[in-house]
């Protein structure tokens, strides 16, 4: 009897958090895809039209280049963005540098800023706009201005990559953060017999460090990349609106569009596809970052 009314009890518990989860999550993801293979629009069903959409989707080309964009920003961001965080953690957990305690809060402020925020940060550092006397307006361009000539930051050529810069900043103070827990976790035993084997500090990060906090690193790397896809989307949508003519459309913004043009079916079927990357993706990752466990 004490059994069954523990169980009880227990599925009391849980029932909510799982009604929860079917009704927001479950059943919103199998609409997506059932949506995907038909026609909808914004107040109609839609009639069923099987893979056309997706058939569709592929030979188009803005979703092309979303999906390109999306993949650059993936890979770029963050081998970018956990190098630096590797890099400063080790920095400031290894070395003796005053004011510890000040950099960590410094990098880590634009963690704790909204997207909004930063995009209106960057797109006032970006402006390509001058005075009536020539002098640049945004403060990018007022820096350069001694050595290059005043750059349009948001045009088609450079805009992915003053994305990436927004991006990267935004991102390095989070995951600095957590992998100097990790690595103040290291035994300094370690480091003093790789120093006296004579292996330098470079040597020992890559020996000791990192091996150790791989785990850690593995973990957030998959979450970083899957956040990315979402983040991508939100600095878009905030600074660019996929502007200029495509050329920082990613593919959340791609489907979002699709949507605003009552194209419901189309754009399910393109997050669909975003689902589906993004799971194969994670897969990918936790097999390719897979390794022995090593424990200090």
């Amino acid at each position: 009897m004490r059994n069954k009314g523990r169980n009880r009890f227990l599925a009391l518990c849980i029932a909510p958090a799982t009604i929860l989860f079917f009704v927001f999550m479950i059943i919103p993801t199998f609409n997506v895809f059932r949506m995907s293979l038909t026609d909808a629009g914004a107040f109609t069903s839609g009639k069923f039209i099987g893979l056309a959409n997706f058939a569709t989707l592929f030979q188009d080309k803005r979703f092309v280049i979303a999906m390109q964009n999306t993949i650059l920003l993936i890979v770029v961001v963050t081998i970018i963005t956990f190098a630096l965080a590797l890099i400063f953690a080790g920095i400031l957990t290894r070395e003796k540098i005053k004011g510890q305690n000040f950099f960590r809060i410094v990098f880590y402020i634009p963690n704790i800023l909204s997207v909004v925020v930063i995009a209106g940060v960057f797109s006032a550092i970006y402006d390509a706009r001058q005075l009536a006397d020539g002098t640049p307006f945004g403060l990018l361009n007022t820096l350069i201005r001694f050595f290059h000539d005043p750059i349009t930051w948001l045009d088609e050529k450079h805009v992915v990559v003053s994305i990436i810069i927004a991006m990267v900043w935004q991102a390095i103070g989070y995951y600095m953060v957590m992998y100097m827990a990790s690595m103040s976790a290291v035994s300094a035993s370690l480091y003093e017999s790789a120093g006296l084997d004579g292996a330098g500090r470079i040597k020992q990060f890559f020996q000791i460090t990192l091996p150790l906090i791989w785990t850690n690193i593995r973990t957030t790397l998959t979450f970083f990349i899957i956040s990315t896809i979402n983040m991508a989307f939100l600095f878009v949508k905030a600074m660019t609106s996929g502007g200029p003519n495509g050329a920082s459309e990613v593919a959340l913004s791609f489907m979002y569009g699709q949507k605003d043009a009552n194209l419901y079916g189309y754009s399910m079927a393109a997050g669909v596809v975003i689902f589906v990357f993004s799971f194969a993706l994670s897969a990918l990752v936790n097999k390719v970052t897979k390794r022995d466990v090593l424990e200090m």
